[in-house]
């Protein structure tokens, strides 16, 4: 350690100089500053979303009873009565994560302020003790919302999830839900049940575990493909929100053949042909 002090000197300039240059860590946003929040977790905190990327629930088609039960479900948790956990599983494409998203603004619309929603990162499921601690001090109620959950066999992030939707001492918060969607209805691809059934010594105790993590969720909302005439429901609604003049049977023919080109019929697949539309007629959609 040096004791000239001309270096000293100079070498605390440096430091001062750097500290100044360094970004100060990102400040964790409060549940009071908005309605829906992105969790990150290095470094931890909330991200405030001031603008969602959602859709309206008037113009999800083609599920009617999910959108129900998902609704009632949601505004009863607002109403600080019992609700269960809620897994969305299905068919990509067919309106899961915006169903969550329209589910929350809508029962805010009826009650402003009344819910808050937290995503959370598939990736970043392991730090969810650490913001449960952060949420379970709130007052506000909370919906947790992770899109597209799911686990590999080497994966044992899980457990924090399991322990948090039902077990563990402290359980989950009376002040959050958890919704997840996935496209597998276990969270688990079936060739990795299956494996791990032909690979132990006692099939059904290898599988358990992992299975019995979607039991942990009360509802399970299973989503399918759509027919044509549904597909064609969500087309039509959207082109009537938008204002996007054009014949039916013109429009249908371009639908069809739009899906022909993706390969299926979903609500994602109407939205981009939507847009598409949108673009060709020199609209703009808000």
């Amino acid at each position: 350690m040096t004791t000239d002090p001309a270096l000293l000197q100079i070498l605390t300039r440096i430091a001062d100089s750097l500290d100044r240059l360094s970004p100060p860590p990102p400040r964790s946003a409060q549940l009071d500053e908005a309605d829906a929040f992105v969790w990150h977790a290095d470094p931890a905190g909330l991200e405030a979303v001031h603008k969602v990327n959602r859709v309206d629930v008037g113009l999800l088609q083609g599920i009617g009873p999910q959108r129900d039960v998902l609704l009632g479900n949601t505004q009863r948790f607002a109403d600080g009565l019992p609700a269960n956990n809620v897994l969305l599983w299905g068919a990509r494409g067919t309106g899961k994560s915006s169903l969550v998203k329209a589910a929350h603004a809508e029962i805010n619309r009826l009650r402003p302020g009344a819910l808050a929603l937290v995503e959370i990162h598939r990736e970043d499921i392991p730090s969810l003790p650490q913001l449960l601690r952060i949420l379970r001090d709130s007052p506000r109620r909370v919906l947790l919302f992770c899109d597209d959950l799911s686990f590999d066999a080497a994966d044992e992030s899980y457990k924090s999830l399991k322990a948090v939707l039902d077990g563990g001492v402290e359980g989950r918060p009376e002040n959050v839900l958890f919704y997840a969607t996935s496209n597998r209805r276990h969270l688990m691809a079936r060739d990795m049940i299956d494996n791990e059934r032909s690979t132990a010594i006692h099939a059904n105790e290898a599988v358990e575990e992992k299975v019995s993590l979607s039991d942990r969720f009360g509802l399970w909302l299973g989503f399918h493909n759509l027919d044509q005439a549904t597909y064609f429901s969500i087309i039509e609604g959207y082109a009537k929100a938008y204002g996007l003049v054009i014949g039916e049977e013109d429009m249908r023919a371009q639908a069809i053949e739009w899906s022909m080109t993706r390969g299926s019929r979903s609500g994602r697949v109407a939205w981009q042909f939507i847009q598409d539309l949108a673009g060709r007629l020199g609209k703009t959609i808000t």
